[in-house]
């Protein structure tokens, strides 16, 4: 995000526990820090300090330890996946210090940096419109997707979106990562039962040995059914057939869960997403074909490696 950042015309301070990150970076132009302290003191006033942590402690230490360096007007900006009621309380513990917190839901993965980012954001609304040239920098903008019929003008067809108050952003971001569960299922089982076509249980007459390497890439040319992650399936389909390289073990990462807390206080039916979580549970247990595609399409967008099983 900070080369996406210095490309765009922004001077970036940074800051990374790992020394190596941030040299990396520093020897791209940006310049380097030693603390979030350091961090703080080097960055213009107002400052804005964008953190990328995983939610929960990290996050929570971090936001603690950048308040008590930042002034009046200052701004944390969490782009990590924090749950959107700890988004609530972060910013009303802030605000009688006026610094400012916006929870900034992206999503883009390791692709990001050169796709851009689709980032979802609540807070203060003056605020966030002061920072609109980072968002937009961050984002995809329109590139060569065509206009929605009807749409009015605005920022969501650039990629990012003001969504509302404290934990807005956050709650429309987890509700995304919730569908993700449910897209990525389906695909997952499609696969399994196209897989299993030539199975001994069926009449021979009726068995198939299909080539699902390229039934994914023809499903990405024209087909209703074609997305991002049909094409990161199909990558990851072309690369190893089998995907033996993966256990079929599939962990989830919290956004799935908070979904159905959400759905529960809403009492809103959440068939599909639920199934889907379930049998994340299910597959650290007993694992199929379809894990190892739920697997593949976590790598190939997000990086995530999966434990082996037992590990």
């Amino acid at each position: 995000m900070a080369r996406r950042l210095m490309r765009g015309g922004h001077d970036c301070v940074v800051f990374d526990l790992n020394p190596k990150s941030v040299s990396d970076v520093a020897a791209e132009g940006a310049q380097a820090a030693t603390s979030l302290e350091d961090l703080a003191g080097k960055l213009e006033k107002p400052r804005a300090v964008w953190i990328m942590l995983p939610a929960g402690q990290p996050t929570e230490q971090s936001v603690a330890t950048l308040a008590n360096h930042m002034e009046p007007g200052d701004c944390i900006i969490d782009g990590g996946n924090s749950q959107y009621k700890d988004d609530v309380r972060r910013a009303g513990a802030l605000a009688p210090r006026r610094i400012h917190y916006i929870d900034a839901g992206t999503s883009g993965g390791i692709w990001g940096a050169e796709r851009g980012y689709c980032l979802m954001i609540g807070g203060d609304e003056p605020a966030v419109r002061n920072l609109d040239p980072i968002f937009k920098t961050l984002a995809p903008g329109r590139g060569d997707i065509p206009r929605t019929p009807g749409l009015p003008e605005g920022t969501a067809e650039q990629g990012y979106l003001y969504c509302g108050p404290s934990g807005s952003g956050h709650f429309v971001k987890m509700v995304h990562n919730g569908i993700e569960y449910g897209l990525m299922q389906s695909y997952a089982e499609g696969f399994d039962i196209l897989r299993n076509a030539g199975s001994k249980e069926l009449p021979e007459e009726r068995r198939y040995d299909l080539n699902i390497r390229d039934i994914a890439e023809v499903w990405r040319r024209g087909s209703v059914v074609g997305s991002w992650l049909l094409d990161l399936a199909a990558m990851a389909l072309a690369e190893n057939p089998e995907l033996s390289s993966f256990t079929g073990a599939v962990q989830d990462s919290g956004e799935g869960r908070w979904t159905i807390i959400a759905a529960l206080e809403e009492a809103v039916p959440a068939d599909v997403l639920s199934a889907s979580l379930y049998t994340r549970f299910r597959s650290r247990r007993d694992h199929t074909f379809a894990e190892k595609v739920l697997s593949a399409m976590r790598n190939k967008f997000g990086g995530h490696v999966e434990r082996p099983a037992g590990g």
